[in-house]
């Protein structure tokens, strides 16, 4: 069965909480893939002293983008730099990262003459990172059970859904994989998949939700006895 642009029409859920204990087998394996921060220097950059001063080791072509690349191998990362001092590092597998890259960044324009007078302001923007829930997804039934869901198979594999708190958008395959975007912190992310996970489990959209569902049945009752 197939559907064309097709919108949830789901009533509204309640606010998604934790409710399963899920068992380790199925704990949701999630990899932070590139985190984006944007850096403002609060001062004008001279872009082309730093072309100048680095070579090679830079791309800078006004001609065909008003913004300097700045590469670091460690970490491996690479950065826009504007002459407005404003800045966006892309790259980095973690906010950690991100702030090292920035102040390395800097530190090595500071080393070859390049003028910056305060510390940079950073500020993460999105962080992408992929995720495998360790189980199948019934995308035809999700369209239906989850509101602010979009599903067109004919056109794309992945369905899309996007999650109100955090606010995140999740992009979901039949085969449990899915990429999450838009978070701003790795603790968002983390949280996200979790109550998606949860949320599979209610509507028994994942091929072991039945099981989880009584796992947890078995533990409320052997908790039940203690008392």
């Amino acid at each position: 069965m197939a559907f064309r642009n097709v919108w949830s029409l789901a009533p509204p859920p309640k606010p998604p909480t934790i409710k399963y204990k899920i068992p380790r087998k199925y704990k949701p394996r999630v990899r932070v893939e590139n985190v984006v921060a944007s850096v403002t220097l609060n001062q004008r950059v001279d872009l082309e002293a730093i072309e100048e001063a680095f070579g090679d080791k830079v791309r800078y072509d006004p001609h065909e983008f008003p913004g300097l690349v700045f590469r670091l191998e460690h970490p491996k990362t690479a950065t826009l730099i504007f002459n407005s001092g404003k800045m966006v590092c892309t790259g980095a597998k973690s906010e950690k990262q991100a702030h090292e890259a920035v102040y390395k960044t800097v530190e090595e324009l500071r080393k070859q003459g390049i003028v910056i007078k305060g510390e940079p302001i950073i500020e993460i923007q999105n962080i992408v990172a992929s995720a495998d829930l360790h189980g199948t997804l019934d995308l035809e039934k999700i369209v239906y059970m989850l509101e602010n869901t979009m599903y067109e198979p004919e056109q794309f594999p992945g369905l899309i859904y996007r999650m109100d708190e955090p606010r995140v958008v999740m992009l979901l395959f039949a085969s449990g994989k899915l990429v999450c975007t838009g978070a701003r912190t790795e603790a968002d992310v983390y949280r996200a998949v979790e109550l998606l996970q949860q949320q599979l489990i209610e509507t028994e959209t994942i091929s072991y939700a039945k099981e989880v569902k009584e796992y947890n049945e078995r533990l409320a009752k052997r908790e039940k006895r203690k008392r």
